[in-house]
């Protein structure tokens, strides 16, 4: 199975945590480079095969897309970051939503839960 077809139990969990490491370190950014997501995933104990899905949240949709060309891979970039919004909005609908959007431009949907430790104003 490739790893994109893996993903974390608690999404989630995963997406907050990968998220606060990154603001931590590199500020509040649009989009991060690879090797920085990559290294927030691991610096928080989680499985290389994870990564791919932090790429979805936290890369620009051009640098996911080398990802995984480089490795021969076929990761569906929308497809896997509209689970992870699924699984993070708990049943709100993301229809007519742009899945290319940077994580800080989504739309006003509750997901205060997942960050909280980032301040939006």
């Amino acid at each position: 199975m490739p790893a994109c077809e893996l993903g974390p139990e608690d999404k989630k969990k995963f997406v907050s945590d990968v998220g606060q490491r990154l603001v931590r370190e590199h500020g509040k950014k649009k989009y991060y480079k690879p090797a920085q997501i990559r290294k927030a995933a691991l610096d928080g104990g989680y499985q290389p095969d994870y990564v791919c899905w932090a790429y979805c949240m936290y890369a620009s949709p051009s640098d996911f897309a080398a990802i995984h060309e480089a490795a021969g891979e076929a990761c569906d970039y929308v497809a896997m970051k509209a689970e992870v919004l699924a699984n993070l909005a708990s049943g709100e609908s993301f229809l007519g939503i742009d899945i290319d959007l940077s994580w800080l431009e989504w739309p006003d949907i509750e997901l205060s839960s997942v960050f909280d430790w980032f301040d939006f104003s």
